[in-house]
């Protein structure tokens, strides 16, 4: 039974490796100019949005009149590019961190069987 709940952890932790991939690779576009800022900010926006609904959490505070936690006109001032990437970095770090600790165990539950 144990090595059932590390499977699913470690499919769910994969699930937050792509996305943690994909904000990453989102944002450092927009530093590259490859993409625009209101396309970036209406992506990262949208994935965000999803998850916190399906998982039925609501933990994101959006201000009056923003367009969601990425805004388009803010995302270039007082370095939010930046705090924004470093979070997704430290995402990444910690969920792979989860990865492979779920992945010693399961192996470990899988050997003690």
């Amino acid at each position: 039974m144990e090595a059932v709940v590390f499977v699913f952890s470690l499919l769910d932790c994969c699930a937050l490796i792509f996305l943690s991939v994909y904000f990453i690779i989102t944002l450092s576009d927009l530093e590259c100019d490859y993409i625009n800022a209101r396309s970036c900010c209406s992506k990262l926006n949208k994935v965000r949005h999803f998850f916190a609904h399906f998982l039925f959490i609501r933990y994101i505070m959006v201000p009056s009149g923003n367009m969601g936690v990425f805004d388009p006109t803010e995302i270039h001032n007082r370095g939010q590019l930046k705090s924004h990437m470093k979070e997704a970095m430290i995402k990444l770090g910690f969920h792979l961190l989860c990865f492979f600790m779920y992945l010693y165990s399961m192996i470990l539950a899988l050997i003690n069987d």
